[in-house]
C-alpha cells in the first residue's frame, strides 16, 4: 500500500527501462535541436544559450508548480536540460576556449556540489519519490549539470580523442553495461549508479544526433537538423505514449477518488 500511495505522489517519473529509452531519445533530440538553434537558425552560442535557458527555466517553473507527475511536462523539461546542455558544451570550448576536458571538470565541480548540498540538507539523494519541491529544484539542478556534462565528455570522444560517432557510442554503451550489471550484481549505491548511467546516456544519444546530422565524410548521415529533430521527437512520443498506456492499464493513478481510497485504506 506505501508503494502505491508513494507512485501516486511523486513528481517525477519512476526509473523504468522505459524512463532510460526515452532519456537517451531525449539526448539524440537535445543534441540535434541545439545545433538548430544555434547553427542551423545561426544565432550562435550566447543567443542560442539565452533561447535555451528561457524555455528550460518555463518548463521547471511549471513542473515544479504542479503538485504531480505529468509525463509530457516531465519530458519536456528533460529535452530542454539535453537541449541547455549541448548549448553549454558548444559554448565553453567555442565561445570561452575552456576545451571540452577542463569544461567537463568544470562541470564534474558543479554536480558534486549540487549533490552534496542536496545530501546536506535532506540526508537522502534518492531519485524516486520526489514529493517536496526544494528536493525536486536539487534534482531539475543536477540533471542539468549531469547532462551538460555528458555532453562535453561525448564531445572530447569524437572532437578530442579522435573517434568515430559509432566507437563514441560503443563506449559510451560499454560504461552503461557496466553500471546495469554494478546495479545488479552489487551492493554499490543505486543513487550513485543512477547518475553515472544518466550522466553516460547523454553522450550516448547525442552520438546518434551527430551519425545523424554530420556530413557523410564525418560518418553521419548528413540529414537536416530539423528532420532529425522532428524523427527522434516521434520516436520519444511514441515510447512515452505507449509507456503510460501500459501503466495506465495497471494502475487507475488517474482516478480523482483512487489517492483519497488508499489513503483511507491505509488509515483502517
Amino acid at each position: 500500500m506505501t508503494d502505491k500511495l508513494t507512485s501516486i505522489a511523486s513528481k517525477v517519473a519512476q526509473v523504468t527501462l522505459a524512463f532510460w529509452i526515452m532519456k537517451i531519445l531525449a539526448t539524440t533530440l537535445g543534441e540535434t535541436a541545439g545545433d538548430f538553434i544555434s547553427m542551423t537558425l545561426n544565432l550562435g552560442y550566447y543567443v542560442g544559450f539565452g533561447v535555451t535557458f528561457a524555455i528550460l527555466i518555463a518548463l521547471l517553473v511549471a513542473q515544479i508548480r504542479f503538485d504531480r507527475y505529468h509525463p509530457a511536462l516531465f519530458w519536456a523539461a528533460i529535452i530542454a536540460t539535453t537541449t541547455a546542455g549541448t548549448e553549454v558544451s558548444d559554448m565553453m570550448d567555442r565561445s570561452f576556449g575552456l576545451g571540452y576536458a577542463a569544461g567537463s571538470l568544470i562541470l564534474v565541480a558543479g554536480l558534486a556540489a549540487t549533490l552534496a548540498v542536496w545530501y546536506w540538507r535532506d540526508r537522502d539523494l534518492s531519485v524516486y519519490p520526489i514529493r517536496r519541491k526544494d528536493a525536486e529544484t536539487f534534482y531539475w539542478i543536477a540533471i542539468v549539470f549531469s547532462n551538460s556534462l555528458g555532453t562535453a565528455f561525448g564531445d572530447w570522444l569524437t572532437d578530442n580523442a579522435g573517434l568515430s560517432y559509432v566507437q563514441g557510442a560503443l563506449v559510451t554503451a560499454a560504461v552503461i553495461g557496466v553500471v546495469v550489471a554494478l546495479h545488479y550484481g552489487t551492493r554499490i549505491s543505486h543513487v550513485l549508479l543512477f547518475w553515472i548511467a544518466f550522466i553516460f546516456t547523454r553522450p550516448f544519444g547525442a552520438t546518434f544526433g551527430d551519425l545523424l546530422t554530420k556530413p557523410l565524410d564525418h560518418g553521419g548521415f548528413n540529414l537536416p537538423r530539423g528532420t532529425a529533430s522532428l524523427i527522434t521527437l516521434a520516436l520519444l512520443a511514441g515510447v512515452l505514449v505507449a509507456s503510460e498506456y501500459l501503466f495506465r492499464r495497471n494502475d487507475d493513478r488517474n482516478d480523482p477518488g483512487t489517492l483519497e481510497r488508499l489513503e483511507a485504506r491505509a488509515g483502517e
